[in-house]
């Protein structure tokens, strides 16, 4: 198992270039999808961002992910560690206004790639041609290669973030260099896609950064 902190090597200039290409993706300008698609997690911003894209107009169908994560650490502000993490989403996103008949959710998937599994068996995507999909900005890319590798290649996959914080230090797109971890949780973000995609959970990186030992 990948550590979320492993210890980080020297990162040249162009190590952290590629870095954030591959783990935060290219930023976007969001316009209109067919599917508002949210992997699970236990951070105030799964229901929050989800939230904000229906209220934009982004998606008007939401399907929401994740049961009972065994290893996962919950945030802070979770209060019941036995409720599923979907059930706590819909429940925010109800609150807010959002129509039940626009929520199809899942409570048993554990991991990313269950998440995405489940919810292939929750609803149909085959007319799907576009999705926005709701995770932490700093684990976009494991995301859309967990989808990609898993769900139909012909849709367009476009990740709606939020920046994460750890000892209330955040990490996004233009800061993570900066802090340790920040520096530790996008390597480690870096290692799980290298990982996966050897095992077949992700699509593959089509080349890995030089000079940078994935062996951990």
């Amino acid at each position: 198992m990948i550590s979320k902190e492993p210890k980080v090597p020297i990162l040249t200039t162009e190590q952290v270039e590629q870095l954030t290409k591959v783990v935060f993706l290219e930023p976007i300008s969001p316009t209109s999808y067919d599917v508002i698609f949210v992997f699970a997690g236990t951070h105030p911003g799964h229901w929050e961002k989800t939230i904000e894209a229906y209220q934009l107009g982004l998606g008007k169908k939401v399907i929401v992910t994740g049961g009972v994560s065994p290893t996962g650490i919950k945030h802070p502000d979770w209060k019941d560690k036995t409720v599923p993490e979907s059930k706590v989403i819909v429940s925010e996103m109800i609150n807010a206004g959002i129509p039940k008949e626009h929520i199809d959710y899942e409570t048993d998937s554990r991991h990313s790639l269950e998440n995405v599994l489940n919810a292939k068996k929750l609803a149909d995507f085959t007319n799907v041609k576009n999705m926005l999909f709701i995770c932490k900005n700093h684990g976009a890319g494991r995301q859309y290669r967990t989808l990609a590798k898993n769900m139909s290649a012909e849709i367009n996959y476009q990740p709606y973030g939020f920046d994460a914080r750890y000892n209330d230090i955040s990490v996004s797109r233009d800061n993570w260099m900066n802090t340790n971890i920040g520096r530790s949780r996008v390597f480690g973000e870096y290692l799980r896609i290298i990982h996966l995609g050897k095992i077949g959970h992700v699509l593959p990186l089509e080349e890995e950064i030089d000079g940078l030992d994935t062996s951990l």
